[in-house]
């Protein structure tokens, strides 16, 4: 089956109007598609954390049970996590979503094939998990479905969306850890961010 989807569209399709969703992304290549999308206070990036992402989500979801936490991520940071697949499923949070963007690739490395690219489903690894709601997403109509999932389901939400294994021009967000966070508690937190 060929894969249409194209990963910078569907950063920007998943964080159109996105009001005040939290979004945490793996290294690399998610964290430029979502800087592409539009660099925001409410995106953490992670410099150098592989296999991480989903489980600052858990806690990003588990601290602040009002908002919604979106985890995007690719499929090899995510290969190396997959344990935390389990955790949230056994801690259920309804706010927190998790979208592997599936090039089957990893990208930062040499484009070599990742597990997914030899038919291990992590969508069925999450149901295995206990996710609410976990699916692949290979067209635009299941991606229309995910972003209001996203926005209104109750999670834990998990897709694996296949796109094409390109590689792409950097869209880097800042470098700086320390900015990062505290321009993130700061836009999250507001003055309370400064009671240290």
């Amino acid at each position: 089956m060929t894969t249409v989807l194209r990963r910078r569209r569907v950063a920007e399709m998943l964080l159109k109007d996105r009001n005040d969703l939290l979004v945490v992304a793996g290294l690399g290549s998610t964290a430029w598609d979502i800087t592409a999308a539009g660099d925001s206070p409410l995106n953490f990036p992670l410099w150098g954390a592989m296999g991480n992402a989903a489980m600052i989500g858990l806690g990003l979801a588990l601290a602040q049970p009002a908002r919604r936490v979106l985890v995007i991520t690719g499929d090899g940071e995510m290969l190396m996590g997959l344990g935390s697949l389990a955790t949230i499923g056994v801690q259920r949070p309804p706010n927190l979503s998790v979208v592997v963007i599936d090039n089957e690739r990893y990208g930062e490395t040499g484009m070599q094939a990742t597990h997914t690219a030899s038919g291990i489903d992590l969508a069925k690894v999450a149901q295995a998990c206990g996710f609410r709601v976990a699916r692949q997403v290979r067209d635009l109509a299941k991606l229309a479905a995910l972003r209001r999932a996203i926005h209104a389901a109750r999670g834990p939400v998990f897709a694996q969306v296949k796109v094409r294994a390109e590689k792409l021009p950097l869209v880097l967000p800042p470098r700086d850890g320390s900015l990062l966070k505290s321009r993130f508690r700061k836009a999250l937190l507001g003055d309370l961010a400064d009671l240290d």
